[in-house]
């Protein structure tokens, strides 16, 4: 069982942080899934921590099959209502998981994990390698984490966070059965909702399963 923080599960404090949610979603996708999915032909698609919903109202609305997971129910009640809004729900379906814990079945022709970041122990490693399995020849595996975060973050500032290189490192996943597409640093401002904004620095990396 994972330690408590603040006298919460990992449930609790998520369900506690999407339940105190409140105004729109920017409505945007993550500039990574944007910037690396726009091209693709759509396909069955696997969003791991989908908070609120907006990649997967996205990759909905170009034609995708969506599986939604995320830990809180408060964030699949989000991420419903936002695919509600926006007349996509025929393509989208949602599960909760603790991805520490279990896993959503299936193949996949793309798997995105957008900041699946915790201030609990979380073998990051072992999530996005159970999901990459789950990819489909010529399926892409796009991963953006957190390197250096906002003053306003939930992680502290000073953290030390890994670069791409050593979280593709940690995945031990065999080169030849994958084409790099982009690993690496990507600098970026982060906007607050009210108004605050901060330079930031992600960790991207973006995988082709070879085919054969």
């Amino acid at each position: 069982m994972q330690p408590e923080i603040d006298g919460k599960t990992p449930e609790a404090f998520w369900q506690d942080r999407y339940e105190k949610a409140t105004g729109a979603t920017s409505g945007k996708p993550t500039h990574t899934l944007e910037s690396y999915v726009s091209d693709r032909a759509p396909g069955l698609a696997l969003d791991l921590g989908c908070a609120r919903g907006d990649d997967v109202v996205w990759l909905a609305q170009r034609g995708w099959q969506v599986l939604g997971v995320d830990i809180a129910e408060a964030a699949l009640t989000h991420t419903l209502a936002n695919a509600e809004r926006n007349g996509v729900t025929d393509h989208v379906r949602l599960e909760r998981h603790n991805l520490a814990e279990s896993s959503p079945k299936g193949h996949f022709d793309l798997v995105t994990a957008s900041f699946l970041q915790t201030p609990f122990d979380f073998s990051w490693d072992e999530v996005i390698r159970r999901a990459a399995a789950a990819l489909r020849p010529g399926g892409l595996l796009l991963t953006v984490t957190h390197q250096r975060v906002a003053p306003w973050s939930w992680s502290p500032p000073e953290l030390d966070l890994p670069d791409a290189e050593t979280l593709l490192a940690a995945l031990d996943l065999r080169p030849a059965d994958w084409q790099r597409v982009f690993v690496g640093p990507v600098d970026r401002i982060a906007k607050h909702p009210d108004g605050r904004s901060a330079p930031v620095t992600d960790a991207v990396i973006a995988l082709q399963r070879r085919a054969g």
